[in-house]
């Protein structure tokens, strides 16, 4: 049975028009606006970073032209790092609007973190998320840091941009980084799974969001393209991977799928499936128990793979 905690956070969530005082649940089509979406991110986590988890220092700087910040917890290895590819459906998704989440995993782990601005759609489509996340890991290969001491990292689209990266250094013959770890990754932008059916009614995404996003990615792409929707590559040759899922999801099918396929090919992959567990909720840890168990269960993971 899942906790008393858990409940009443779905609960709230699940339920959250109701509380802003509006009938029936926000939901997606092509004139929802983009710019209010990111805003209302920024202003949500702007609150939230106010509750930082102590000993995590913030070190702003730059690859490139895009805007990154280090995760610093005290006493970390200076030679071992988390390359961050955060979420936001790849409309969204900032430094600072995932500073609170990602700085939890930086301090439970105790492992440097690297998180960047990538480019965001639908202003700038696939392949520019893509292209961003190679230059950040080309980046910190250049700074002096060993493939085997990196380990990428993402959630949501992040963590299917996470998967899409491996795909892609693997593809180019650049040295794969240590492991990979994906939350909720969304690894098929065409959307066949079942879930995307089945769980309609449980998840606490509004609906048409993912087809919204999804179009604006790949634009006049292939959905199908391995590097947009990394469910549909040939995964032999990947580092081992950590992926967790919720069973209220619509995208719960992106990651038992890959991580079947990913097994098939002989990849060492670790699936979790969190029963009533909502989208990338390890990254809610404390707020209730199953979230901090899974948590601390990532962290041990990635603490192995660093050598940590």
């Amino acid at each position: 049975m899942t906790s008393l905690q858990s409940q009443l956070l779905y609960f709230t969530m699940k339920n959250r028009h109701l509380f802003q005082f509006k009938l029936k649940p926000e939901t997606w089509d092509f004139n929802t606006s983009i710019p209010a979406f990111r805003q209302m991110c920024e202003e949500v986590n702007a609150k939230m970073t106010k509750q930082m988890p102590a000993g995590v220092t913030v070190s702003p700087t730059q690859i490139g032209k895009m805007y990154a910040e280090w995760l610093i917890p005290t006493g970390a290895d200076k030679t071992k790092v988390i390359l961050y590819t955060v979420g936001g459906g790849y409309v969204s998704g900032t430094c600072s609007d995932h500073r609170q989440f990602v700085s939890k995993v930086a301090a439970r782990s105790g492992i440097t973190i690297l998180t960047f601005n990538h480019r965001l759609a639908p202003e700038d489509p696939y392949p520019a998320a893509l292209n961003d996340a190679l230059e950040a890991y080309q980046w910190l290969l250049d700074q002096g840091f060993k493939p085997e001491n990196i380990l990428i990292m993402g959630e949501s689209a992040g963590g299917g941009l996470c998967l899409a990266t491996l795909l892609a250094i693997r593809d180019k013959g650049m040295p794969l980084p240590v492991a990979g770890v994906a939350l909720s990754p969304w690894t098929d932008l065409n959307r066949t799974g079942e879930s995307y059916k089945t769980k309609t009614k449980v998840c606490i995404s509004p609906p048409g969001m993912s087809a919204v996003c999804s179009k604006y990615y790949y634009g006049d792409n292939d959905p199908t393209d391995p590097w947009i929707s990394p469910l549909y590559g040939d995964l032999h040759g990947l580092p081992p991977l950590y992926i967790n899922v919720g069973s209220y999801e619509t995208m719960m099918d992106d990651s038992t799928r890959f991580a079947a396929k990913a097994k098939a090919a002989s990849v060492d992959v670790t699936l979790t499936v969190g029963e009533k567990m909502i989208h990338c909720y390890p990254l809610l840890a404390p707020m209730f128990p199953e979230a901090t168990q899974e948590m601390n269960a990532i962290c041990g993971f990635i603490r192995k793979r660093l050598g940590v």
